[in-house]
């Protein structure tokens, strides 16, 4: 019963995100390409809201941290000096018989029964087996998920790059760049906000597992005494961000990465999970890298003060957009029922909302209505707030179905009584009550509610 919910739960969000312009299948009309999205008019604002929000946190509102946007495509030495060329890979098996293909942590080992081919009678079987044609799988062998490419004209092995699995060595080979241009005293950051990709193995749960995703990370250089404060420090720093932006923190919780499980540059490594309609799983990571990257990378710090050179330690807060973006849906999505009719809507806070306010002319045949609710007020609070609707398709109770779904908070009406009272009906989502405003209050109404 519980896992039909949560399937019933996941094809809701998946198909409110397409029907309302969020997110679409790639290459949708040619069939689809798996483990790739495209994003609507409303799922880039949202995803913009978001980007924009963590920027402002760990970046503007700093004095110790600096931007960086590094080039997807880097020198293959970059990949051979992180250890990406030789350890960034999953265990595949493989079918022999319909050549599907399945990540070894998918399949789980099971044993069944099944009649010899000599004797007609019924034996135990244990293995992996297909769940495409029921045939044995493969034994594991390494997958590495890097994208590879060639740069240039040339056909050698001189040529050859990599589209980037982690936005994080842009930032460490931007180090001493960083250091040279702003003198930086430690502890201080890098962060970056950009595209990765992935060659995953079997890409699947909507934006969950892809291949191709957005991060976003911070490198924060530290001396290595002491690191467990910062350590803790940025694991507060994590957890009030997700909160800012409106995810559910009931359904957030973090897991101590055991020593066989971490990467092999963490010394300590916390997940923070998140339930999924399909399960708990990673939401971000936070982990101390060490010494590790810069010392592969053969840079070192001077500390200008006291002639001292060394090589600063890490900690890395990392997380996907896109999976930032789903654990904020699934943490906003909401349904009530009124009158035997069932609304789903997303309780978005609205400083993070696609769109802040929808305007709407009672009738859009209505030519001083359409002018007066054009000109007086949809225009005005575009020019304030950008981040606002024009809806004018069908009738009022669809409109605001429309815009429940979106996750607008505010519906403002323009209808006849405005053309004598300068007042508009505004309809709040979560509770459906309507309030008469003054077309002269509504930036400082909307404003006070952002």
């Amino acid at each position: 019963m519980k896992q039909e919910k949560e399937n019933d739960l996941m094809e809701k969000i998946v198909s409110l995100c397409k029907r309302r312009g969020f997110i679409f299948q790639g290459s949708e009309i040619y069939g689809g390409l798996a483990g790739t999205w495209d994003w609507g008019h409303y799922g880039v604002a949202l995803k913009n809201n978001i980007k924009q929000n963590w920027w402002k946190k760990f970046v503007d509102n700093r004095t110790d941290m600096y931007g960086v946007d590094a080039a997807i495509l880097m020198r293959q030495e970059v990949w051979q000096a992180s250890g990406h060329v030789a350890g960034f890979a999953d265990p595949m098996i493989e079918c022999k018989k319909c050549k599907s293909k399945f990540r070894e942590d998918q399949i789980r080992e099971i044993t069944r029964t099944k009649k010899s081919l000599d004797t007609g009678r019924e034996i135990l079987e244990t293995g992996r087996f297909c769940t495409n044609c029921g045939n044995l799988l493969s034994e594991p062998h390494q997958f590495n998920m890097m994208f590879q490419t060639k740069v240039g004209a040339s056909d050698d092995s001189s040529a050859i790059s990599y589209l980037r699995p982690e936005t994080a060595q842009g930032m460490f080979v931007n180090f001493k760049n960083t250091v040279d241009a702003f003198h930086p005293k430690l502890p201080f950051g890098m962060a970056q906000i950009g595209k990765a990709f992935r060659n995953e193995i079997t890409p699947r749960d909507f934006l969950f597992r892809v291949r191709e995703f957005e991060q976003m990370e911070i490198e924060y250089f530290i001396r290595p005494d002491g690191w467990e404060e910062k350590f803790e420090y940025w694991r507060s720093q994590m957890v009030s961000w997700l909160e800012e932006i409106g995810v559910d923190m009931k359904k957030v919780h973090e897991l101590e990465v055991p020593d066989e499980d971490r990467a092999f540059y963490s010394k300590r490594t916390i997940d923070f999970e998140f339930d999924f309609p399909f399960g708990r799983k990673e939401l971000l990571g936070l982990a101390y890298r060490t010494d590790y990257d810069l010392k592969n990378h053969k840079l070192d710090y001077i500390d200008e003060e006291q002639g001292e050179k060394m090589i600063p330690h890490v900690i890395e807060p990392s997380i996907g957009v896109d999976r930032a973006l789903f654990a904020l849906v699934v943490s906003v999505y909401a349904e009530d029922e009124k009158d035997g009719e069932v609304r789903s809507y997303l309780k978005f806070k609205p400083s993070i909302a696609p769109v802040i306010c929808a305007v709407s002319p009672l009738l859009k045949n209505k030519i001083e209505l359409v002018e007066y609710a054009n000109t007086k007020v949809f225009a005005p609070l575009k020019e304030e707030f950008g981040r606002v609707a024009w809806d004018d398709n069908g009738n009022i109770g669809k409109r605001y179905r429309r815009q429940d779904e979106i996750g607008t908070p505010f519906c403002i009406v323009v209808d006849f009584d405005t053309l004598s009272d300068d007042a508009v009906t505004v309809r709040d989502r979560d509770t459906g009550e309507q309030t008469r405003i003054k077309v002269s209050e509504l930036k400082n109404y909307i404003k006070e509610r952002i």
